[in-house]
C-alpha cells in the first residue's frame, strides 16, 4: 500500500469519525423525544349500578336433629330423585366418610405418578415447564379467589413434582404408600353405618347451599312490582332467616339456569330498548355476560330507568350473591389508543376511493400524529372510532399512511409539531 492510498484511508476514517460524533452530539441534544406506544385498547359506553340478581328458587329444608352429609358440590345439576344430602345420628359417620374420601384421593394421585408410563413418557425439561405453568395458574386462581379450583390445582401440581423427582433418579418409591392407605381404607369401611334419612331432589334444578332468606320475597313474579327503595334495601350478607321454627335447612334448589339482575341505571347515554342485548360486568364473576332487556320502567327520573335484565348463564360465583356492582355496556369498541395531547394537523393531498371505485385527489388538513420512525418523525393520520376527553381510539385496519399497532407516537419533543 503507498503513501497516498493511506493518506486516503486516514482522511476518510477521520470524516467517519467527525460524522458519527456529530450524529450523537445531535441526537443527544436536539431529538429528545417523550413517546407512548400505540397500543390496542377496548373503550364502552356503560353504566354502572347496584343490581338484586332474583332467581326461581325453593329452599329445601327437613324437621328434625341429625347431623347433614351432603352429596353434591353447589352447582350441581340434579334430576328428579337425586340424592342433595344425608343425615346421620353420629356426626362420627362424616366424619369417616370424608377421611375416606381424602385417602382414595391420595391412592389415584399416587397411583397415578407410579404408573410406568407416566415416568418412561415424562422428560425433566416438559415436566419443569409443566409444574412452572401450573404455579403460574396456582397464583391465579389465588388472586380470583377460586378455592375450589385451588384444589384440583393443588393435587396436579403435587403429581409434576413427585413425578420430576421420580424420573430425576432420586430412587422415589410410593407403593408402599399405597398399599398402607388401602388398608386403612379398608379399615375405616367396616366402620360405616347407613345414614337415618336421604333428601331427594323433588325436581330437576341446579343445587346451592347458600340460603339468604330472599328466596320467596325476590321471584320472577314479584320482581316487576319491586321499587328502587326496596331494591336499595337489598343485603348482599345472607341475614334474613330462611327457615321456620324447628327446621333446618339444607340449601335451595334453583329451577332452571334463566335469572334476573333488577336495578337502576342511567340510560340516558345507553338508550337501551327492551328485547336488546347487553353485556354486563359483575364484580364476583370474572368473565362478561350476555343478558337480554326484559323490561324499562321510568322512575320519573330522567336519568334514574328501573331495568329488568335476563340471563341465562348461571355460575357458582352467582348464586353465592344476591347484590352486587353492576356494569352495563351496549358496545364494546376496539382499536389504537391515541393520546389528545399527541394530536396534530397536517396539510396533505391524498388519494380517496369512493364507493363505486372512483380515485380522486382531496388536500386538507389531516388530523394525526407523528411517528418516529428510526430517528425522524413522520406524519400518520388517524381514523376516529371512538372518543374520550384524553384520548381518541383509530381503527385497527385503517390501512397505509395511518397510525398502526405498535408505532412509537411522538407525545412531547423539539419536531413533535413536524418540520
Amino acid at each position: 500500500m503507498n503513501e497516498i492510498t493511506t493518506r486516503i484511508l486516514k482522511f476518510l476514517l477521520l470524516v467517519f469519525a467527525v460524522v458519527l460524533a456529530s450524529s450523537i452530539f445531535y441526537h443527544l441534544f436536539y431529538t429528545n423525544f417523550e413517546t407512548e406506544n400505540a397500543t390496542y385498547y377496548e373503550a364502552s359506553d356503560g353504566s354502572r349500578f347496584q343490581g338484586v340478581y332474583v332467581r326461581s328458587e325453593t329452599v329445601e329444608s327437613y324437621s328434625g336433629a341429625g347431623a347433614v352429609r351432603y352429596c353434591v358440590d353447589d352447582g350441581a345439576k340434579l334430576g328428579v330423585g337425586s340424592v342433595i344430602a344425608e343425615v346421620y345420628s353420629d356426626p362420627e359417620q362424616i366424619d369417616l366418610r370424608r377421611r375416606i374420601a381424602e385417602k382414595q384421593d391420595e391412592i389415584a394421585m399416587l397411583r397415578k405418578i407410579e404408573n410406568p408410563g407416566t415416568s418412561e413418557n415424562a422428560q425433566p425439561a416438559n415436566l419443569a415447564s409443566l409444574i412452572d405453568e401450573q404455579y403460574k395458574n396456582m397464583i391465579r386462581l389465588r388472586e380470583r379467589q377460586d378455592y375450589s379450583a385451588m384444589s384440583s390445582a393443588k393435587q396436579n401440581m403435587t403429581v409434576l413434582m413427585s413425578t420430576y423427582e421420580k424420573v430425576t433418579g432420586s430412587g422415589v418409591d410410593f407403593n408402599d404408600r399405597i398399599v398402607a392407605l388401602e388398608d386403612e381404607v379398608s379399615r375405616l369401611n367396616t366402620l360405616l353405618s347407613a345414614p337415618e334419612k336421604t333428601i331427594p331432589a323433588k325436581e330437576s334444578a341446579y343445587f346451592v347451599s347458600y340460603v339468604d332468606g330472599y328466596e320467596s320475597m325476590l321471584t320472577p313474579e314479584t320482581m316487576r312490582t319491586l321499587t328502587p327503595e326496596q331494591l336499595s334495601s337489598v343485603s348482599d350478607d345472607g341475614t334474613l332467616s330462611a327457615a321456620g321454627a324447628g327446621e333446618q335447612i339444607i340449601g335451595k334448589l334453583i329451577k332452571d339456569y334463566a335469572w334476573y339482575i333488577v336495578g337502576v341505571f342511567d340510560n340516558r347515554k345507553l338508550r337501551l330498548s327492551e328485547g336488546e342485548s347487553a353485556t354486563v360486568r359483575l364484580e364476583s364473576v370474572p368473565q362478561n355476560l350476555t343478558v337480554s332487556v326484559e323490561s324499562l320502567h321510568s322512575t320519573g327520573d330522567i336519568e334514574r330507568t328501573q331495568g329488568i335484565f335476563r340471563c341465562d348463564e348461571l355460575t357458582h360465583d352467582i348464586v353465592q350473591h344476591r347484590s352486587g356492582r353492576v356494569e352495563i355496556v351496549r358496545e364494546t369498541i376496539e382499536g389504537i389508543r391515541v393520546p389528545r395531547s399527541a394530536i396534530r394537523f397536517k396539510t396533505m393531498t391524498v388519494e380517496q376511493t369512493d364507493e363505486e371505485g372512483n380515485v380522486t385527489e382531496v388536500t386538507d388538513d389531516f388530523m394525526g400524529v407523528y411517528v418516529l420512525v428510526g430517528e425522524t418523525p413522520e406524519f400518520r393520520r388517524i381514523k376516529v372510532v371512538y372518543e374520550e376527553d384524553d384520548y381518541y381510539l383509530s381503527s385497527l385496519d385503517a390501512g397505509s399512511g395511518y397510525i398502526a399497532l405498535y408505532d412509537d407516537i411522538i407525545v412531547k419533543g423539539v419536531m413533535a409539531d413536524g418540520e
